[in-house]
């Protein structure tokens, strides 16, 4: 469907009009929450191969440390960073779904599915 859109001025100073699409649907997404709901599983993915990634060099440190007490507590706290990361994020989403069940916000359930 195209809508007109009137300018005053134009050849021999007419009014003119242009047709132009009333609703452009190029994007893929309409608003920001399918941007959000679409966006969400990537950044869960993305912390859990982040905290497999720190898991791995965490270990590594760990059994590359040769006995350095310094790179062993590296190694420790790299480990303990990486799980506690994790439950932050995944205690994040948790919370918002407990949140949206409670006060029956359909949309947030809807997003976070």
């Amino acid at each position: 469907m195209l809508a007109q859109l009137q300018i005053p001025w134009g050849p021999n100073d007419t009014p003119t009009n242009i047709a132009y699409p009333d609703t452009y649907s190029g994007f893929a997404f309409q608003n920001i929450g399918q941007i959000i709901s679409n966006a969400i599983p990537i950044i869960l993915a993305l912390a859990g191969v982040g905290l497999l990634l720190m898991i791995l060099s965490a270990g590594f440190t760990l059994l590359t440390s040769g006995g350095d007490t310094k790179k062993l507590e590296t190694g420790k706290q790299r480990l303990t960073y990486a799980v506690m990361g994790f439950i932050i994020v995944f205690a994040a989403w948790w919370l918002v779904q407990i949140a949206a069940r409670i006060f029956g916000l359909t949309e947030f359930q809807s997003i976070f599915q």
